[in-house]
């Protein structure tokens, strides 16, 4: 007989960097489903080689570029028949997309262990997506893995049993350090793009709170070419559809745009920008271990840890926006305050904390010792987990 497996259930990029180290932990125990929730290879089929992953060993077809509501069910559909056919030991969602909610609910519903990666968040915002998303697999899930002392207070809070909740960092601290490149890289990708060490800022835009508003978009844009410092912005799909759908090309033209970046190049050009400006979740993450100064563009954050540590501030475009740009690009001591300030998302050991709770829970003794996938970088060595009492 096969040994049991753990179902890895992705879908997007952030998934794909946040789960990558579990993956190479799991060597042979690890079964890679790929939704296709994200289907532009520049934001996907690079990060499966960049993190050196092999191909999934099943993938969806039609899933991109449907309606929220069909894309789910879609997947859900999908998701079922396969573990149906091949049931895995459990099956791990992570974080807070389309893919992580239709994981957890076909896994409920075939009678599969769901583990939830980056459990706990809450924005308490429920016009968000993600919020929603979140609040549909806490229920359904029979191992929550809480990034931080928070996130896991919030599932007590809910009524979540304190033994299945496990605070365990979260694994975008380890994926960073891994792809953060080198000085020599990064001179080059500062080259590339015409930029300087600390005088420039970058910035990403893809939250439908901003694309899907013709005018918040517009003032976004006007209010980031107006600081007095080249912005660089990587342009994503849905924001490229938005500003030609608006006639926003004036406006956008005024910042210094590129595709799509990979992960590792991201990561340099974030390393050394004066300003970090986003409504990335990932980015509120990635700039505690960069120790890079940020602004959340976005109404509310379910990652209230990178504010309270001075890493990041939230404001909404106009006002709000204008203020933080300008005070936060005034700030002398920021380059040396936050490289002192630890953060708060763990010291690297969040995969192995959570691949030792998958063999302990689901996976059991090894028959034979199952092979890590070589990692693309070094992982800093891993404390255990902290069960909740």
């Amino acid at each position: 007989m096969p040994s049991p497996a753990v179902a890895l259930i992705f879908g997007t990029r952030p998934e794909i960097v946040k789960l990558a180290g579990v993956a190479r932990l799991l060597g042979t125990r690890a079964r890679l489903v790929w939704t296709g929730q994200h289907w532009d290879a520049k934001l996907t089929t690079c990060f499966f080689d960049q993190y050196g992953l092999p191909r999934p060993d099943h993938v969806l077809d039609g899933i991109g570029g449907e309606a929220r509501g069909r894309q789910i069910g879609r997947m859900v559909a999908a998701l079922s028949d396969h573990f149906t056919r091949q049931p895995p030991a459990a099956a791990v969602v992570q974080g807070d997309t389309n893919t992580a909610a239709a994981g957890a609910l076909a896994a409920h519903c075939a009678g599969i262990p769901v583990v939830h990666v980056e459990a706990g968040l809450r924005s308490f915002d429920n016009a968000m997506p993600e919020e929603a998303n979140r609040r549909l697999i806490a229920p359904l899930a029979d191992l929550h893995c809480a990034p931080t002392p928070t996130a896991a207070a919030h599932l007590l809070r809910e009524g979540v049993e304190a033994g299945r909740v496990l605070i365990t960092g979260n694994t975008v601290v380890e994926a960073t350090l891994e792809s953060l490149p080198g000085k020599a890289e990064a001179d080059r990708l500062l080259t590339r793009h015409g930029l300087t060490e600390g005088g420039y800022v970058l910035a990403t835009v893809h939250r439908p709170e901003n694309t899907d508003d013709r005018a918040r978009l517009a003032r976004l844009l006007d209010q980031l070419a107006g600081v007095g410092l080249p912005v660089l912005l990587p342009l994503h799909p849905r924001t490229r559809a938005a500003v030609d759908r608006f006639g926003l090309h004036r406006s956008i033209a005024r910042l210094r745009q590129t595709d799509p970046l990979d992960h590792a190049a991201f990561l340099g050009l974030a390393r050394h920008c004066r300003l970090l400006v986003s409504d990335s979740g990932g980015v509120q993450e990635e700039c505690t271990v960069l120790k890079r100064p940020l602004v959340v563009v976005r109404n509310s954050t379910e990652r209230p840890e990178a504010v309270r540590a001075g890493f990041a501030r939230l404001a909404r475009p106009g006002q709000q926006l204008a203020l933080a740009l300008r005070e936060m690009l005034a700030d002398t001591t920021a380059t040396e305050r936050l490289a002192r300030t630890p953060s708060p998302y763990g010291d690297g050991s969040a995969g192995t904390a959570i691949v030792a709770a998958l063999r302990e829970r689901y996976l059991g003794p090894e028959p034979t010792a199952a092979t890590p996938l070589p990692s693309p970088g070094h992982l800093h060595p891993a404390p255990a987990a902290t069960a909740m009492a």
